[in-house]
């Protein structure tokens, strides 16, 4: 789990979430998906996982993506920018039994074409709660990404409410895990939105990846 960021990507991290973030499009359909501009980011997870406090903790926006205690509450793709190059995809939460099976299934449709038509779609940060860890539910997300063959890494959230050493081992699993999927970024980042924990390797990991692809 080390990542050994500088502080140069720190900074550089700092600096590209903290510009003025704005909303750009909620997208229930492939037809309605914003044109691609810039690099983007997406956020996927189960329901009520945290996907939309994270956002706001990157971004230092209280209600920059709106959070509900109502799971399945995102039911759409939803976008933000920061007006120079980077986005942010808010994903529809998954794992969510109560939806309509052809609700279900629509957003499953949604997803899938947009992990494999978004060429500027950098890398999907997999929120997993790390109270429960890995679950069945996180499954066919997981195959979903590397079918698309599409860059992701693991963030465990809600790392206040586990016990360190609790957390040690929960990281270890999680990261033997990913260890079969090719197409998962190794390491783990774990954060707490509720405390702050972990929000700005989480920024550093992004400057570090646009960096590269710059490069």
């Amino acid at each position: 789990m080390t990542h050994d960021f500088t502080r140069a990507e720190i900074e550089e991290g700092r600096h590209l979430f903290g510009g003025d973030w704005e909303f750009v499009a909620a997208a229930g359909s492939v037809a309605s998906l914003p044109p691609m501009r810039g690099t983007e980011i997406a956020f996927a997870g189960r329901s009520n996982v945290g996907k939309s406090s994270l956002i706001n903790a990157l971004t230092g926006r209280k209600a920059l993506a709106r959070t509900s205690r109502t799971p399945g509450r995102t039911q759409e793709l939803i976008f933000f920018t920061n007006g120079a190059g980077l986005n942010l995809v808010d994903m529809p939460g998954y794992g969510y039994a109560a939806a309509a099976k052809s609700k279900i299934a629509a957003w499953t449709e949604l997803i899938h074409a947009y992990l494999l038509g978004r060429r500027n779609l950098a890398r999907v940060y997999v929120l997993i709660d790390a109270r429960h860890g890995l679950k069945e539910t996180d499954t066919p997300a997981l195959k979903a990404l590397s079918e698309a063959a599409v860059s992701h890494q693991v963030v465990l959230t809600k790392a206040d409410a586990v016990k360190k050493t609790e957390l040690a081992g929960r990281i270890a699993e999680v990261e033997a895990a990913l260890a079969k999927r090719p197409a998962a970024f190794p390491g783990v980042l774990v954060t707490s939105a509720e405390e702050g924990t972990g929000v700005q390797d989480v920024r550093a990991a992004v400057a570090r990846l646009l960096a590269e692809r710059r490069g």
